[in-house]
């Protein structure tokens, strides 16, 4: 399964409706194809997805939503997925999920309406009260503008309430993805962002370790009476052994060890042609290391499986890494989050998109003046 396109309603840090598209909208040039994911027919999928955005525009919060509709169509219950505190404690949260099924050859919309409960002994749980699927087959689509418009259409599933073996916070795809076989491999780094800790009992790719750290010739992983241990050993050293994953961080850079967890998992993620979520991808990471990342899942021959990567930054440099501008999103909170993608903004691909976002042409993407000022005036005072 391939997200197409993601719409909420109703969640409460956003303001008025989220739309967020993942195929390539702009006009597709022959020499972009090298950068992109074919589906099928004109249709491709952008496979590195950024969001960029000020502290606090709320780039966390939409991979939030992101990471809840993936696991959402994975089967996993909604009180179970870790980002459902995006929910709140609202009465109804209306999610839209347009997603292309690789097994039926079919472009799906699943509507889901949550609402929330609030227990002072289980405190806030959520539940689906209605939800519908409709579908097409990609053999009667002609233009992408029509690909996922279902006027007309009726739904092929619609949630009864009578499902007798189906939890009530359990999506009806979990029917769906019985029938076809289908499963999403989801990769959420987000609890990584300002933590990092090996959290692997197998050994790291050779080739991952001597790419972020040339001087450690081995690191693998061993049990001596059921309990991990861990053997380091950096070159014309001897080696080292460790009881914990925590007790890495003493001998290696914050930067290595997030390297080890982010590279071992996009290898994953490429070869089953998943997902990977990074919150502020460039933490701990030189400009290099981010832009390899970036690069991997934009290069089509190497990313034959179509994985995806998502994430966000503080980066606007890595936005020169985007020969178009449909894969970049721009986040801003004004009294609530808004997300926008360049390529509304943007309608040339030739214009460096950096300068763009430094210069504040894109508006909401540098600090106000105002704010600068009152800033600069504090420091002043204090050290009158």
């Amino acid at each position: 399964m391939k997200l197409l396109r993601v719409t909420a309603e109703g969640l409460p840090l956003f303001k008025g409706k989220l739309d967020l598209v993942f195929y390539a909208k702009q006009r597709i040039e022959e020499e972009h194809k090298e950068v992109l994911y074919p589906l099928f027919s004109n249709v491709y999928l952008n496979s590195a997805n950024g969001f960029i955005g000020i502290n606090a525009s709320g780039k966390t919060s939409v991979l939030k939503v992101i990471l809840l509709v993936l696991e959402m169509i994975n089967n996993e219950p909604i009180n179970h997925i870790e980002t459902r505190d995006i929910l709140g404690n609202e009465k109804e949260v209306k999610l839209n999920t347009y997603f292309f099924s690789g097994k039926a050859n079919e472009i799906c919309r699943l509507e889901t309406i949550i609402t929330s409960k609030q227990s002072k002994t289980e405190g806030i749980s959520y539940s689906i009260v209605s939800e519908s699927m409709w579908t097409k087959n990609i053999d009667e689509i002609a233009t992408r503008k029509a690909m996922l418009d279902f006027g007309g259409r009726e739904p092929v599933m619609i949630r009864s309430g009578r499902e007798e073996f189906l939890s009530d916070d359990v999506s009806i795809m979990i029917a769906r993805n019985k029938k076809t076989k289908e499963h999403v491999h989801i990769v959420n780094l987000l609890k990584y962002t300002n933590m990092n800790v090996l959290p692997f009992s197998e050994d790291i790719p050779s080739e991952v370790i001597t790419f972020l750290d040339p001087t450690i010739e081995s690191l693998h992983f061993d049990e001596k009476d059921k309990k991990p241990l861990i053997h380091l050993k950096f070159k014309g050293k001897e080696e080292i052994l460790l009881n914990n994953p925590v007790e890495l961080n003493n001998y290696l850079s914050s930067g290595t060890v997030k390297g080890m967890i982010t590279f071992t998992l996009a290898r994953e993620v490429l070869q089953s042609g998943g997902y990977i979520v990074v919150d502020e991808v460039e933490n701990h990471f030189n400009k290099e290391i981010v832009t390899t990342l970036v690069r991997f899942f934009m290069d089509s021959k190497l990313n034959k499986n179509g994985g995806t990567l998502i994430f966000s930054t503080h980066y606007p440099e890595l936005l020169d890494e985007y020969e178009r501008n449909d894969g970049i999103f721009i986040t801003r909170n004004r009294n609530g989050i808004t997300v926008e993608n360049l390529s509304n903004i943007l309608k040339r691909n030739d214009i460096k998109k950096s300068d763009a976002y430094q210069s504040g042409f894109l508006e909401g993407t540098t600090p106000t003046y105002e704010a600068y000022m009152q800033l600069k005036k504090s420091i002043v005072a204090t050290l009158a």
